[in-house]
């Protein structure tokens, strides 16, 4: 078999978990292995439900008809499942048709010391105990919450958009740190006198270039076929307000990314411009932003205080497919 090489794709690595509702799995796992084992052979060709990020994930992949036979975006699975238990995560992703056949399935250990050698730019979990751990491993991490986006849309069907926040997301946290150390006043002078100075990049930099090349894949698409309409939209969700808003804006044009729509709120409520926008993912390191909008939109917390925070490996073994459990330290309110 020749060599699939990943560098030149936007590769996301999945957990059950963030892919499918497990809930059912979890209850099994909560009265040990071998019955969490028995109960996954005995359903072993029933589905799993959809998950919070299953429309994500199907549109994310239905772009790769821009590239056939050499696919844009790769997902593979990651999960602590090990080959056996893993048969009904594969039987179920069959199921639904999805363009996944990679897995890598690691009998308990953490899959995502496989991140860096797979060119994960992305990876999800349900499980807020894994995805910090990642995060604290320096891995671009995030936990999915709240509801599925809604798989139908009237005006495109297969569109997709992304939606981020921008400090502690895509940018690191200079800029949070001067804000928590400052007055609003002086965090306000400071970015409006480093405006022409670009934030380093944060854990989802690398997810949104890799979304702005498929962008210019479709922009180069159409070119060929003038009746095809671009289906990747990108948007910015931040407390930035002016004069702040100007650094944020240089710092994507100095990674050669624009995103399509651009919310500066100053302190409004994101749901409320969420509720409008429809994201099919929105990406927030803060769990207040989150709290109000995950009852619409599906929601990934970036758990970015993790970060460097090596205590955060020690927490306590999940299985991904049954780690639905909420970590307290993740659900830590935080500006954003």
């Amino acid at each position: 078999m020749a060599e699939y090489d990943l560098s030149n794709r936007l590769v996301v690595g999945i957990a059950p978990s963030a892919l499918f509702d497990v809930s059912d799995s979890h209850e099994a796992f909560t009265r040990g292995l071998d019955e969490y084992r028995r109960y996954q052979d005995e359903h072993i060709d029933d589905p799993l439900p959809r998950g919070v990020a299953y429309p994500f994930i199907q549109r994310l992949l239905g772009l790769n008809d821009l590239r056939p036979g050499d696919p844009l975006i790769e997902v593979i699975v990651l999960a602590k499942d090990d080959a056996t238990t893993g048969l009904r995560i594969m039987n179920s992703i069959a199921h639904y048709g999805l363009d996944i056949t990679r897995a890598v399935f690691t009998g308990g250990k953490a899959p995502f010391a496989y991140i860096d050698a797979l060119n994960v730019c992305l990876f999800l979990s349900g499980s807020a105990a894994d995805a910090a751990a990642a995060s604290a491993a320096g891995y671009p991490a995030g936990q999915v919450l709240g509801r599925t986006a809604l798989e139908t849309d009237a005006d495109d069907p297969h569109g997709l958009l992304v939606a981020l926040d921008f400090d502690q997301v895509l940018a690191d946290d200079e800029a949070e740190t001067v804000y928590r150390s400052s007055t609003f006043p002086e965090y306000l002078a400071y970015e409006r006198s480093n405006a022409n100075t670009p934030l380093g990049e944060g854990p989802m930099k690398r997810f949104l270039v890799a979304l702005g090349r498929i962008q210019e894949a479709e922009r180069q698409h159409s070119k060929d076929f003038t009746a095809y309409k671009p289906r990747v939209r990108l948007a910015m969700v931040t407390a930035r307000q002016a004069p702040a808003h100007e650094r944020a804006v240089r710092t994507l044009r100095s990674w050669d990314v624009e995103v399509n729509d651009a919310f500066f709120l100053g302190g409004v409520r994101k749901a409320h411009i969420l509720a409008v926008l429809r994201p099919h993912i929105f990406f927030d390191d803060q769990i207040n932003h989150l709290e109000h909008a995950q009852a619409t939109v599906a929601s990934v917390l970036v758990p970015f205080a993790a970060r460097g925070s090596a205590e955060q490996l020690d927490a306590p073994p999940t299985l991904d497919s049954a780690g639905a459990a909420t970590d307290a330290a993740a659900r830590t309110a935080k500006r954003g």
